[in-house]
């Protein structure tokens, strides 16, 4: 008869929870199936506001910083209620923040932690969150602040208002292992296409007015997604009194599963019926 893998008794022993493992446990202990990430992130919901409308998610793009911004949406992910002493917190050990950052897939011990500290330090020196030791062991309270970067204390997305509006990242995001896949201007166009409308038209030329990256920037992240078949971009001919033809033709984008409403909608109700 073969031995058990986990059997006390004959002294083996479980291998360690890896960056997956610890991600996936922190994500289903959220009770949600997404992430709502408030729009106020992604471009400053005041239409008047100048020289240009953009918010946080600009900066992460135009420094090129994919694991800041990685680090955000997994805090967004895994940070789900504010009923408790420490508000929207989240206290870890150290170790356990490197491995749901991840910072252990290019690093081991205290590099993998050290990583995981710079990591976080910008997210504090941008205002999006607050951070600070808790008790005698290696352990760091982690509170969301407003996703616009003013340093206000964070409140739930409702969805009441213009300014309180939220998108939804499904979490196939990380299970499928999407934040790997996606480069970083992938990323920032996904969360883009949830910000605009389904069916919606980008000129790429007023990117940097709206959202504040380039358009060459915004071109290559909505290449890669429809490589990769999270978009659709199909062609809208509409009449065009000054073009020598009469007609043009403008882009029109569409987010395909799993990170459409529909799909959103699906994965939402499977979760909450498995938890019943």
């Amino acid at each position: 008869m073969p031995q058990q893998q986990n059997d006390p008794g004959n002294g083996s022993q479980a291998p360690p929870a890896t960056a997956a493992d610890t991600r996936a446990f922190l994500i289903e202990r959220s009770g949600r199936s997404f992430a709502p990430v408030p729009k106020t992130f992604i471009q400053n919901p005041d239409p008047t506001a100048r020289p240009d409308r953009r918010a946080p998610l600009a900066d992460f793009v135009r420094r090129g910083d994919k694991r800041g911004l990685l680090a955000l949406l997994m805090l967004h992910t895994i940070i789900s209620s504010g009923d408790h002493d420490d508000g929207w917190s989240a206290t870890l050990h150290l170790k356990v923040w490197a491995r749901a950052l991840d910072t252990v897939a290019t690093a081991a011990g205290s590099s993998a932690t050290s990583a995981a500290t710079k990591i976080l330090s910008r997210l504090v020196d941008r205002h999006l969150i607050e951070r600070r030791r808790t008790g005698r062991e290696r352990k760091v309270t982690v509170t969301l602040l407003s996703a616009d970067g003013t340093g206000q204390p964070y409140t739930r997305p409702t969805g009441a208002t213009q300014a309180d509006r939220f998108i939804r990242l499904n979490h196939q995001f990380w299970t499928e292992n999407w934040a790997q896949t996606l480069t970083l201007p992938a990323i920032a166009m996904l969360l883009v296409a949830l910000h605009e409308k389904p069916g919606f038209t980008l000129p790429t030329e007023h990117m940097p007015g709206w959202y504040g990256w380039s358009p060459d920037t915004a071109e290559r992240g909505l290449r890669v997604l429809e490589e990769q078949g999270l978009v659709h971009i199909g062609k809208q001919i509409y009449t065009d009194p000054i073009s020598p033809s009469g007609v043009s033709s403008k882009n029109v984008y569409t987010v395909l599963p799993p990170f459409d409403a529909a799909s959103v909608d699906h994965d939402a109700a499977a979760h909450a019926k498995a938890r019943r």
